[in-house]
Formats: structure tokens, C-alpha cells, sequence
């Protein structure tokens, strides 16, 4: 359930609107530094957005500054977080969140195939595929590469779990 629950709780332009719009963040500010975040000291942001952000060398998506007013931007995205998943979310249609929405997907499969196979000498591999969404961690190109690792450990563990004899054979 934990790991459902992670895969579940990415992290999008919504998710990071609201963080930054709570009032914890700013509190957690003036706790921090003397002064009135935007009067007395400027909150800038740097940010890759998808539809904007340019592209280095690697095909990496390149993080700009933005300046106090993206704070106003920041409070309307909060408010829009209801357009997650419809039509109207423009930020749903990257690939990196219909990759998210996938994995939500493909994890509920894989529980469920490890449920209907679990035995008590199974029991171990099952524990080790479903800690499989640990190992996905990060943003953007740094999460892109974890789940390619994570891909890779996953159709090797999955294969021994549907082939025990295969298992043994490579071990």
C-alpha cells in the first residue's frame, strides 16, 4: 500500500503550486530569515516547465529563474489542481505524467499478480518486487534514469517470479 501510495502522490505543477502556496512555506520563511518574503527579500524560482523550457545537449529539460510573480501564478495552478487527469489538464498530456499515470497501472497488476502467486517460499521475491517504486525517486531526467534502472530490475525480478526454474537456472 505504501508504495501504491507513492506512485499515486507525484509530484506535478499542481502539487508544487499548492507546496509553495501553503502558508507552512512561507511561515517556514520568516522562521528562517529576518523580514516579509516579497517585501524585504525577493522569493525567486527555478523552474523547467514543459511547455516552455528549453533543452540542453543531453535533451534535458533546462531550469530557468522566475521571479516573485510567479507566486501569482503558483496560487491560480493551486486552485486548477481539479483539472488533474481531465481533459483540460494541459500538463497531463507529457509524457512524464502519462509515464506517472502508467505506473499507477502497471504497480496495481503487479500486486495483484503477486497476491494470486504468493507462497510462503515466494514470499521474499513478492516483497522485493513491490519495494520496486523505492527505487524511483527524483524529477524530471533524475527520475526518468531511476525508472529506467527500476524497469530493468523489475522485468528480471518479474520473470523469475513467473519462471522459478529459469530462477535457478541463472542463479
Amino acid at each position: 500500500a505504501r508504495n501504491l501510495s507513492k506512485l499515486m502522490a507525484y509530484k506535478d505543477e499542481y502539487e508544487v503550486a499548492r507546496l509553495y502556496t501553503d502558508p507552512a512555506f512561507l511561515d517556514k520563511l520568516r522562521a528562517q530569515f529576518e523580514g516579509e518574503p516579497g517585501r524585504d527579500y525577493q522569493l525567486n524560482f527555478w523552474l523547467a516547465p514543459p511547455m516552455t523550457a528549453k533543452r540542453d545537449e543531453k535533451g534535458h529539460l533546462v531550469k530557468q529563474r522566475f521571479g516573485p510573480n510567479t507566486m501569482r501564478i503558483f496560487k491560480v495552478l493551486a486552485k486548477l489542481k481539479g483539472l488533474r487527469g481531465t481533459a483540460f489538464d494541459i500538463f497531463g498530456k507529457t509524457e512524464e505524467r502519462r509515464t506517472e499515470r502508467a505506473l499507477i497501472g502497471e504497480y496495481r497488476a503487479l500486486v495483484d499478480e503477486l497476491a494470486k502467486g504468493l507462497t510462503a517460499q515466494k514470499l521474499a521475491q513478492a516483497v522485493e518486487l513491490a519495494r520496486l517504486p523505492e527505487d524511483i525517486r527524483g524529477f524530471g531526467h533524475v527520475k526518468e534514469a531511476n525508472l529506467a534502472a527500476a524497469r530493468i530490475r523489475w522485468n528480471k525480478l518479474l520473470a523469475q517470479w513467473r519462471d522459478p526454474a529459469a530462477a535457478q537456472q541463472a542463479a
